[in-house]
C-alpha cells in the first residue's frame, strides 16, 4: 500500500463520477479540471467541482463490523473466509457470489475476479455495470467480435452530423456534451432523439421526440432508406463485412418505408426524412448513445440497429465516423477489461472461447477456473431470493435501491444467511442487511486505474490519509484470499503489482484475435506507474507509451470475428412486451438529474448539489397535469405492481403525453417514498441481461396532503416529529427537511416536538392554513419551521438557512426569519446555477434590468460561467421573461 499522505498537495487524479474520465487536480480543499487530461482540457461539471465539498467524514465507515459489533480487520477477514469455506463445502463454489461496481479501480475489479473466478471458482460474478452498459457490449461483442468502442471523444467534435440517441449528455455527461457545443460550426447538423426534450435538446437542429422502445423501427427503417437511395458503402461492405442483405430484409419487415417508420415511432413524415437525409449527406456521422437505448429490454438490439447502419455505409473507424457508446460509471469499461461481467472471464476473454478457460488458468497458478458463466444480476438476485446464493459480498455500490422491484431485492438481501457489504458509507439501504461490513478506502484514498469511454487509462491516485481502519478494495479481496489458503495468488504489496500481473495477461498468448492488449505497460517500473499519463489501449509496444494514441479501431477494416470481417445483425421490432394497461395507463421513463450521481451516497454529501432538484420529483406533461387532476408543485404518488413513488409534481412540457420521468438517485436515507426502481420490473434484455429501466407502468394520483411544510434544525439535534411525507435536503449550515401530512395538526401543541423546544417567534393563520415559527437558544437559531394549506406558498429557505450560521441574531434578522428573507432583500428563488448559487428570480431580476443573453447574464450573475450545465435552463428563462417585459 502506498504510504505517502498527499493530503496538503495538489495532485493529479481522475474523477469518479460519469464515464468521462475527467482529469482533476485534487486536495482536500479543492478540485479544479486538470488542462493536461485529454477528456476534459480543464473543464468540470458541478458534480466533479464539488468533490471536495463531499469528502466529509460524517456517516464513514470506519472499522470493521461483524453481525452489528464493531470488530479488528483479523476477526472479520476470518469471518468472510470462514462463511465462504462453509458454503463451498456445504453447497459447491456456486453458493458464492460476488456484486461489483463501476466505482472500484480496475485493480479492485482484477483481484476480486480473480479470487472469485480462479480460486474459489464460482462464476457468479457481475457488476452494476449490468445496469447501464452491458446491452452496448453485447452490440458490440456482436457485431465487432469483442467489446471494442471504436471511436474517440475528438470524434464527437468532427463529426459534420451528430446524432446523439437516448442521452441527456447535457447532464449525465456534462463535459462531453461542452465538447460537443464548442465545435458547433455552420454546416454541422445535431440530431437527438428522446421521447422527452431534454437539456440536451438544447443543442439540437431536430429533435425527434419518439415513442418510447421504438429506436430499432427509427433504425431500421434508416437502413432500408439508405439501401433504397444507393447510399450503403457496397465496397466496404463487400470487403469487411457480413450479414448486410439479411438484416436489410429484417428491417424491411418491419420497416418498409418512412409512413411506416412516422407511424410506428408517433413522430412527423418529415421529420423522420429529415433525419434520414441528413445521415444520407454527412459522411462524417457519429451517433453517440447511452442508457435510453442500452436499458432496455430490447438494448442489445437497439444497439445493433444503430451500428448496422454505421458498417453499411462504412462510417467506423475514421475521424468523425463512428458508433459512440457513452459509459455510465467512471469504471465500467475497466471492469469490462478484468472480467467484471458475469459471461466474461479476463482480459476480453469469454468462457466459450477456445483454450481461454485453460489459458487464464494457467496464467494464475491455479488447477482451473469457474466452469461459468454466471448468473447476471436480476438472476443473481433471483437467486438469493430462492435460497441458493449463501453468501453474497456486495463492492461498493447499492443494489437495495438500484435494481428494479426493489422492494423484492431487500427481501432477498434479508433471506441470504451472510451478506458481506465493502463500502466507505456506514448507512446505505444496502448496509443494513449487511452480516459483515467492511470500511473501504473512498475517492481520494486509493491507488489504481479507471478507463474511460474513449478506451482511455487513467490513473487514480490517493491524496488523503486512509480514515480510521479503512483499507483499499484490493487489499481486503488479498487477505481473504489468504485466510482461504490462496496466499501465493495474491501477494501483492500494492496497485502497481496488480496493474502489471493485469497488463501481462492481456498480451499472454494473445495472437492479435484479441484487441485488449495493455502488454506494452507490464513492466512498468512503480515510479513509471506512479506517473502514467492517461493512455488508449491498445498499448501493445516494448514502451510504455510505444502503442499510445490508438485513438480508434477498425481502421484497416479488420474486426476481432473469427474471419475478421464485422457483422450486421437482424433486428426485429421487439417492442416492450409490457405495455401500459387499464389499471397501470401510464409509461415511466427514469434517469439522472443534472446534480446527483447513482444512488446519492456521495452527492447527497453536498448542501450545493442538493439545490437544484431538492426532493424526488414527478415530470408530467400538462394535460395529464389536468386529466389526473393534479396541483402543480404538489405531491403525486406512482403506483406500479412492485411499489410506490411519491414525488413532486413538475409541469413539464417537454414530456410526451400519457409518459412521466422521475429520478434514479433517491434513496431511504432521503425520503420515505422515492425509489425509482419500485416503478421498473424485472424484465430484461435476452442476449444482455440488462434491466428494463425506461419503460415502467404505473397509475398517477394526487398524493391527499392537508399540509405542507418546510424544517429546518441545527445539526445533531434529535428527531422528535413524524410526518407523513419527508424528504432530507442536507445543507452546509442545518439540516432541512419537506414534511407533508394527510391530517389536520395542532401546531400550537405540535410545535415544541419539532422543534426541540418552545419557540420565541411563531406567527398562525388558521383560515390560510399557515404556520410559522422560529427557535432562538443563547441568540442563535435553533430550528425553524414553515407550514401552508398550498406548497406553493411557501417560501425559499436559502436565508434562513445561512442565518444558522450567525453567532448572534440581531433584531433585524429575527424579524426577517417568518418571513424567511433580509426585510431589505430578495430571495434567489430556485437554484439554476449551482456552480455560483444563482436562482432563477436573480436571472429574472438581472433580465429585467437589460441582461437578456446567455453572455449577458454571465457577465451580471457569473452564471453558466463555469460547468454550462445549466446553461440550457438559463436560455429557458430568457424569452419567457422578454416576452414578459
Amino acid at each position: 500500500m502506498t504510504s505517502t499522505d498527499h493530503s496538503s498537495a495538489t495532485v493529479k487524479t481522475t474523477c469518479p463520477y460519469c464515464g468521462v474520465g475527467c482529469g482533476v487536480n485534487a486536495k482536500a480543499t479543492g478540485t479544479e479540471g486538470d488542462q493536461t487530461h485529454p477528456a476534459n482540457r480543464g473543464r468540470l461539471c458541478v458534480k466533479g467541482s464539488a468533490l471536495h465539498e463531499t469528502l466529509t467524514p460524517e456517516g464513514r465507515l470506519l472499522k470493521p463490523s461483524v453481525r452489528g459489533r464493531d470488530t479488528d480487520w483479523s476477526t472479520a477477514i476470518n469471518e468472510v473466509a470462514g462463511a465462504i469455506r462453509e458454503s463451498v463445502d456445504q453447497h459447491g463454489p456456486g453458493s458464492v457470489a460476488f456484486y461489483l461496481s463501476g466505482q472500484l479501480l480496475t485493480e479492485d475489479y482484477y483481484v476480486a475476479n480473480k479470487l472469485a473466478k480462479g480460486f474459489i471458482r464460482t462464476p457468479h460474478v457481475d457488476t452494476n455495470s449490468r445496469l447501464c452498459m452491458s446491452s452496448a457490449v453485447a452490440a458490440h461483442k456482436r457485431a465487432f467480435g469483442g467489446d471494442l468502442v471504436p471511436g474517440c471523444y475528438e470524434d464527437l467534435e468532427l463529426a459534420d452530423l451528430l446524432v446523439i440517441a437516448g442521452s441527456n449528455a447535457a447532464w449525465a455527461h456534462p463535459v462531453l456534451y461542452q465538447r460537443m457545443q464548442a465545435s458547433a460550426r455552420p454546416g454541422r447538423k445535431v440530431v437527438v432523439i428522446d421521447p422527452r426534450r431534454t437539456a440536451t435538446s438544447d443543442l439540437a437542429d431536430l429533435h425527434l421526440a419518439l415513442r418510447p422502445g421504438t429506436d430499432t423501427i427509427l433504425f431500421n427503417g434508416l437502413l432500408v432508406w439508405l439501401a433504397h437511395h444507393g447510399v450503403v458503402d457496397k465496397h466496404y461492405l463487400d470487403a469487411h463485412c457480413d450479414g448486410y442483405e439479411d438484416s436489410l430484409a429484417a428491417a424491411r419487415s418491419v420497416a418498409p418505408n418512412v409512413d411506416a417508420v412516422a407511424s410506428l415511432c408517433d413522430l412527423p413524415v418529415e421529420e423522420v426524412n429529415r433525419f434520414y437525409e441528413w445521415f444520407s449527406e454527412h459522411p462524417r456521422t457519429v451517433t453517440a448513445f447511452s442508457q435510453g437505448i442500452n436499458q432496455s429490454s430490447a438494448g442489445t438490439d437497439k444497439g445493433n440497429a444503430i451500428i448496422n447502419c454505421h458498417l453499411a455505409t462504412g462510417r467506423i473507424g475514421k475521424p468523425g465516423a463512428a458508433p459512440f457508446s457513452l459509459t455510465g460509471q467512471p469504471n465500467a469499461m475497466g471492469g469490462r477489461e478484468v472480467g467484471g461481467l458475469a459471461n466474461t472471464l479476463a482480459a476480453h476473454m469469454d468462457y466459450d472461447s477456445p483454450g481461454a478457460r485453460d489459458r487464464v488458468a494457467r496464467f494464475w497458478g491455479t488447477d482451473s477456473v469457474a466452469d461459468g458463466p454466471g448468473m447476471k444480476a436480476v438472476d443473481l438476485f433471483d437467486a438469493v431470493e430462492r435460497g441458493e446464493i449463501k453468501v453474497l459480498w456486495i463492492m461498493a455500490t447499492n443494489p437495495a435501491v438500484s435494481l428494479p422491484e426493489t422492494d423484492r431485492i431487500r427481501q432477498a438481501l434479508a433471506r441470504c444467511p451472510t451478506v458481506i457489504v465493502s463500502d466507505c458509507v456506514r448507512e446505505t439501504d444496502t448496509a443494513r442487511y449487511a452480516d459483515i461490513l467492511l470500511p473501504a478506502a473512498g475517492w481520494g484514498e486509493k491507488d489504481g486505474t479507471v478507463t474511460n469511454s474513449e478506451r482511455c487509462i487513467s490513473r487514480q491516485r490517493r491524496f488523503l490519509p486512509l480514515p480510521g481502519e479503512a483499507r483499499p478494495d484490493w487489499w481486503i479481496v488479498s487477505q481473504v484470499a489468504r485466510a482461504l489458503g490462496h496466499g501465493p495468488g495474491f501477494d501483492y504489496q500494492g496497485p502497481a503489482d496488480i496493474f502489471r500481473e493485469h497488463a501481462r495477461l492481456s498480451g499472454f498468448e494473445n495472437d492479435g484475435a484479441r484487441f485488449f492488449n495493455i502488454s506494452g505497460l507490464a513492466n512498468l517500473t512503480d515510479w513509471q506507474y506512479e506517473r502514467l499519463a492517461p493512455t488508449q489501449w491498445p498499448a501493445r509496444g516494448g514502451e510504455p507509451d510505444a502503442d499510445a494514441g490508438a485513438q480508434r479501431l477498425f481502421t484497416d477494416g479488420r474486426f476481432a470475428t473469427g474471419n475478421g470481417r464485422a457483422r450486421l445483425i437482424p433486428v426485429g421490432s421487439r417492442l416492450p412486451v409490457r405495455p401500459p394497461t387499464e389499471v397501470f395507463p401510464l409509461v415511466v421513463n427514469t434517469g439522472r438529474i443534472r446534480d446527483q450521481w447513482h444512488t446519492m451516497t456521495r452527492t447527497g454529501r453536498s448542501g450545493r448539489l442538493l439545490a437544484h432538484r431538492p426532493e424526488p420529483f414527478i415530470d408530467v406533461h400538462p394535460e395529464d397535469v389536468r386529466a389526473y387532476q393534479l396541483m402543480p408543485g404538489g405531491l403525486a404518488t406512482l403506483t406500479s405492481a412492485h411499489g410506490q413513488f411519491i414525488g413532486r409534481v413538475r409541469v413539464a412540457p417537454e414530456q410526451r403525453r400519457g409518459e412521466v420521468f422521475v429520478p434514479i438517485h433517491w434513496n431511504r436515507q432521503f425520503t420515505g417514498q422515492g425509489l425509482a426502481t419500485a416503478l421498473t420490473d424485472s424484465l430484461v434484455d435476452p442476449v444482455s441481461g440488462q434491466p428494463e429501466a425506461k419503460h415502467g407502468r404505473a397509475a398517477l394520483a394526487e398524493w391527499p396532503a392537508r399540509w405542507h411544510g418546510r424544517l429546518l434544525v441545527r445539526r445533531d439535534r434529535p428527531r422528535r416529529w413524524q410526518a407523513d411525507y419527508w424528504a432530507h435536503q442536507p445543507i452546509a449550515q442545518c439540516e432541512s427537511w419537506f414534511v407533508a401530512g394527510h391530517s389536520t395538526v395542532d401546531w400550537a401543541e405540535a410545535v415544541a416536538d419539532w422543534l426541540g423546544g418552545a419557540p420565541q417567534l411563531v406567527m398562525q393563520d388558521a383560515r390560510e392554513g399557515r404556520f410559522r415559527a422560529a427557535r432562538i437558544r443563547n441568540g442563535q437559531l435553533e430550528a425553524v419551521l414553515m407550514v401552508d394549506r398550498d406548497p406553493n406558498a411557501l417560501p425559499a429557505m436559502d436565508w434562513v438557512a445561512e442565518c444558522f450560521s450567525l453567532p448572534e441574531l440581531d433584531e433585524a434578522t429575527r424579524r426577517g426569519l417568518l418571513a424567511a428573507r433580509a426585510l431589505d432583500g430578495d430571495d434567489m428563488g430556485n437554484l439554476v446555477c449551482s456552480c455560483f448559487q444563482v436562482g432563477d428570480r436573480q436571472i429574472q431580476k438581472a433580465i429585467e434590468q437589460g441582461a437578456n443573453s446567455v453572455e449577458a447574464l454571465g457577465q451580471a450573475l457569473r452564471c453558466g460561467t463555469n460547468c454550462g450545465s445549466c446553461l440550457p435552463e438559463i436560455r429557458s428563462l430568457l424569452p419567457v421573461i422578454t416576452e414578459a417585459v
